[in-house]
C-alpha cells in the first residue's frame, strides 16, 4: 500500500525558513536599511512638493483676491460721479460691478483649490462675511441710507480682508515669507489711494448745501487720513520689499507722472484749439492738500481742480500701486511653480534613484541566493518526487509482484556534487533503498499470509461443501418436520461458514473457481443470496425489472448481496422484514435499494463504511470487525458496481444501495438456458418453495 506524502506544516520562526529564504534575508539587511534611509529622503522630497504645491495654491488665491479687492474699490471709484448725480443704471456702474462679479466667481474657484489650512479658513470667513454686506452696499450707495464717507468706507468690508490674504503668501516656502508683507505694504497704499480718489471725487462732485451739519468736516477729515495712510503704506512698502521692488514701485509712480503730464499737455492744446481759457491743475500732491483745505469746488476749478483732472491724476497713482501689486502677485506665483516643479523632479528623482537601487540590492541579493540555494531545491524536489511519485509507485508494484522476483535498486538522485547538499542527497538515496527493501519484504510477508489465507479457505470450503451435502442428503431422506427444521437452520449455518471461507479467498485476491458461462435473471440472483441468509424469510422483495446478469459476475453478485442482506437482518428487530427493490434507470443501469428498520448509525461511521466500499483498503486486522463490508467493496471493485450506505428516509434504520453497471446487466433474450445455469435456477426455487412451506406451518 503507498500513501502520498504528509504536507509539512511551516511554523513561524526564524529556524524554520527556507535556506533560500534565510540567505536572501542575511543579504536583505542592507537593502532595508538603505530602502528605509532612502525613503526617508523621498518622503522629505515628497512633503516639499507637497508644501510647494500648496504654496502654488495660496499663490493663486492671493492673485485672485487681489485683483477682487483692486475691482471692488474701482467699482467704488468709478460709480462716485453718476450715484452722486442720481443715475444708478449708468454704463460705468453697471460694467464695473460686472467685473467685480467676475472675479468673485474667480476667487471661488482660488478658495475649491487652496490648502485647508486655519488660517485659510479664517481669512476666508472673513471674506464671506464681507461679501454678505456687498448687495447693500450697492443699493444704498451715495443715498441718505449711506451719507457721507459711508459708502466709501462700507467697501472696505470687502477689500480688506481680501487684501490680508497676502500675508498668508509663502505658505510652506520659506524664501517667500517677504512677499506677503510687501504685497500687503502696496495693496494697503493703493487702497489709501483708491478711498482718496473715491472721496476726493465726491467732495468735488456733491451739493455741500444738502450736507448735515459737520458731515463736510467729516468727509474732510477721512480724506486727509487717508492721504496720511497712504504715505505710511509707502512706508511700511519700503521696510520690506528690496531694492529691486523700490525701484519697481519708483519707475512706476514716475511713469504716472510723466502720464499725468501728458494728459495735461493734450487738455491744453484741445482747450486752445477750441480757444478756451486752459486752467493747468497741479500735481496731485497739490490736488490733495487744496482738497483738503475745505475749498469749494468752484475755487478749486480756478486752480485747475476738477473731477475729472483729479479722479486722472489720482487714477494714475491708482494703476501704478496696481502694477506693482500685480508683479509681485504673478512673481510669487511663478517662483512658487518654479520651487513646486524643483520639487517635484527631486522627488521623482530620489524615488526614482531609491527604487533602482533597491531593485538592484533585490536582484543582486536573489542572484545570490538563488544561485545557492539550487541543489538545495533540487534535492527537495527529488527527494517530493521520491515521497509522492516514486516510491508509493514502486510498492504499487511490489504489491503486485511475484514473491521472489522483486528487484531492489532504486534510481539515484542526480546531485553529483561531493559537498554536504550531495552527502545529504546520497544518504537519501540509502533511506529510499531501505525503503524499498523492506516494502519487498512487506509485500513477501503479505503474499505469504494470502497464500495461508487461501490455503486455509479452501480446506474449509472442501469439508463444507462435504458437509452441505451430507446435510442435503439428510433432509432428503427426513419425514419429521421438526428435524427437517433443523436440518434447515443446519444448513444455513454451514452456507454461511461456506461463504465465510469465500471471504478469506476474496480478501486473499483470490477469484471464484467456477463462473457461470450463461447470464442468469436478476430475480435468480437475488433468491439464491436470499437463500444463503440465515434469517431468509424476513426479506420480502417485489417483482424485479426483466434483467439478466452477465455470468462472469453471477457468483460475485450473490455472495455480495448476501452480505449486505445478512448485514441488514442481524442489525434490525427480528420482528421487522427487510425490504429488496430494483429499477431501471435511464442510462440503462440497476439500482437496487435494501430497507431494514434497525438502529441506524451515526453520520460519522456510515461516511467511514462508504468511503471503504468506494476504496477497499488495505486487510489489516479492522477486517474482523466489519469483514462482509471488506468483502463488498472488493467484490463492488471487481465489476464497476457501486455500493453506498444512507439513512432510512424515515429516520429509522439504513438504507443500502447498490447501483449494477449496464456491464454485467442487459435485457434477457430467448436463448435456452444451459444444464448448469437450469440447475441453479431450480436450486433456488426449490430453496424458496421449502422455505416458504415450513414456515407457513406452525412449529
Amino acid at each position: 500500500m503507498s500513501h502520498s506524502p504528509t504536507p509539512v506544516r511551516r511554523s513561524l520562526g526564524a529556524r524554520n525558513l527556507r535556506v533560500a529564504q534565510k540567505l536572501q534575508a542575511i543579504l536583505l539587511i542592507p537593502v532595508l536599511v538603505a530602502l528605509a534611509l532612502g525613503g526617508v529622503r523621498v518622503k522629505r522630497t515628497v512633503d516639499t512638493w507637497q508644501s510647494a504645491e500648496d504654496a502654488v495654491r495660496v499663490a493663486e488665491l492671493v492673485q485672485a483676491a487681489n485683483k477682487y479687492a483692486s475691482d471692488a474699490i474701482n467699482e467704488r471709484d468709478v460709480s462716485v460721479i453718476p450715484l452722486v448725480k442720481g443715475d444708478r443704471d449708468a454704463a460705468a456702474v453697471v460694467k464695473a460691478r460686472r467685473i467685480t462679479d467676475e472675479d468673485a466667481k474667480e476667487f471661488d474657484a482660488a478658495v475649491d483649490r487652496m490648502p485647508r489650512t486655519a488660517g485659510l479658513e479664517r481669512r476666508i470667513a472673513l471674506v464671506r462675511q464681507g461679501e454678505k454686506e456687498l448687495p447693500l452696499v450697492r443699493s444704498s450707495a451715495f443715498t441718505s441710507r449711506m451719507a457721507g464717507v459711508q459708502t466709501e468706507e462700507s467697501y472696505h468690508a470687502v477689500q480688506h480682508p481680501l487684501m490680508e490674504i497676502s500675508n498668508e503668501l509663502g505658505f510652506g516656502i520659506t524664501t517667500q515669507e517677504t512677499y506677503g508683507r510687501t504685497l500687503y505694504a502696496v495693496s494697503l497704499t493703493q487702497a489709501a489711494e483708491s478711498l482718496i480718489r473715491a472721496i476726493g471725487t465726491h467732495l468735488l462732485v456733491q451739493d455741500r448745501s444738502k450736507l448735515a451739519k459737520g458731515e463736510l468736516q467729516s468727509q474732510l477729515s477721512s480724506f486727509s487720513s487717508y492721504v496720511y495712510l497712504e504715505q505710511i503704506g509707502l512706508q511700511e512698502y519700503a521696510g520690506f520689499a528690496g531694492t529691486a521692488d523700490m525701484a519697481r514701485l519708483r519707475e512706476a509712480l514716475e511713469g504716472a507722472r510723466k502720464k499725468g503730464q501728458e494728459l495735461v499737455s493734450e487738455a491744453r492744446s484741445r482747450a486752445e484749439a477750441a480757444g478756451q481759457t486752459f486752467a493747468p491743475p497741479p500735481d496731485l500732491e497739490r490736488m490733495t492738500r487744496a482738497i483738503a483745505s475745505g475749498a469749494t469746488a468752484a475755487q478749486l476749478a480756478e486752480q485747475g481742480i476738477t473731477p475729472e483732472t483729479f479722479f486722472a491724476a489720482s487714477t494714475l497713482s491708482f494703476d501704478a500701486y496696481r502694477s506693482v501689486e500685480l508683479y509681485l502677485t504673478d512673481a510669487a506665483l511663478a517662483k512658487a511653480h518654479t520651487i513646486a516643479d524643483d520639487a517635484r523632479n527631486d522627488a521623482i528623482l530620489n524615488a526614482a534613484l531609491v527604487l533602482a537601487a533597491v531593485l538592484a540590492a533585490f536582484l543582486l541579493a536573489n542572484w545570490v541566493a538563488r544561485t545557492m540555494s539550487t541543489s538545495m531545491r533540487r534535492l527537495s524536489a527529488s527527494a517530493h518526487e521520491i515521497a509522492a511519485q516514486r516510491l508509493p509507485a514502486r510498492l504499487t508494484q511490489l504489491t503486485r509482484a511475484v514473491p521472489g522476483r522483486v528487484e531492489n535498486e532504486v534510481e539515484p538522485i542526480p546531485i553529483t556534487t561531493t559537498d554536504e547538499i550531495g552527502e545529504v542527497a546520497r544518504a537519501f538515496d540509502h533511506v529510499h533503498r531501505e525503503a524499498v527493501r523492506l516494502a519487498a519484504e512487506q509485500a513477501l510477508l503479505r503474499a505469504n499470509i494470502n497464500t495461508i489465507f487461501s490455503n486455509l479457505a479452501r480446506r474449509s470450503q472442501s469439508l463444507i461443501e462435504r458437509q452441505l451435502s451430507m446435510i442435503s442428503e439428510l433432509e432428503g431422506r427426513e419425514a419429521d418436520p421438526d428435524q427437517l427444521e433443523n436440518l434447515f437452520q443446519l444448513d444455513h449455518l454451514a452456507t454461511r461458514v461456506r461463504r465465510n471461507g469465500e471471504n478469506l479467498l476474496v480478501l486473499s485476491g483470490e477469484a471464484p473457481a467456477q463462473q457461470w458461462d450463461q447470464p442468469l435473471p436478476l430475480v435468480d440472483v437475488i433468491r439464491a443470496a436470499v437463500s444463503e441468509v440465515e434469517q431468509y424469510e424476513r426479506v420480502h422483495f417485489a417483482d424485479f425489472p426483466e434483467t439478466e446478469i452477465d455470468g462472469r459476475a453471477v457468483n460475485d453478485l450473490v455472495h455480495l448481496l448476501a452480505e449486505l442482506l445478512e448485514n441488514a437482518t442481524t442489525f434490525s428487530s427480528p420482528h421487522v422484514p427487510v425490504h429488496v427493490t430494483a429499477a431501471r434507470l435511464h442510462d440503462g443501469r440497476i439500482m437496487l435499494e435494501i430497507h431494514d428498520k434497525g438502529i441506524g448509525m451515526p453520520p460519522e461511521e456510515l461516511a467511514e463504511i462508504n468511503r471503504n466500499l468506494a476504496d477497499p483498503p488495505t486487510v489489516d486486522a479492522s477486517i474482523s470487525q466489519r469483514m462482509g463490508l471488506f468483502v463488498v467493496g472488493r467484490l463492488a471493485d471487481r465489476h464497476g458496481i457501486r455500493a453506498q450506505l444512507r439513512p432510512a428516509d424515515q429516520g429509522q434504520g439504513t438504507t443500502t444501495l447498490v447501483m449494477l453497471p449496464d456491464t454485467i446487466t442487459h435485457r434477457p433474450t430467448t436463448t435456452e438456458l444451459d444444464a448448469d445455469t437450469m440447475a441453479m435456477v431450480a436450486f433456488v426455487d426449490s430453496r424458496f418453495t421449502e422455505a416458504t412451506t415450513w414456515t407457513d406451518e406452525p412449529s
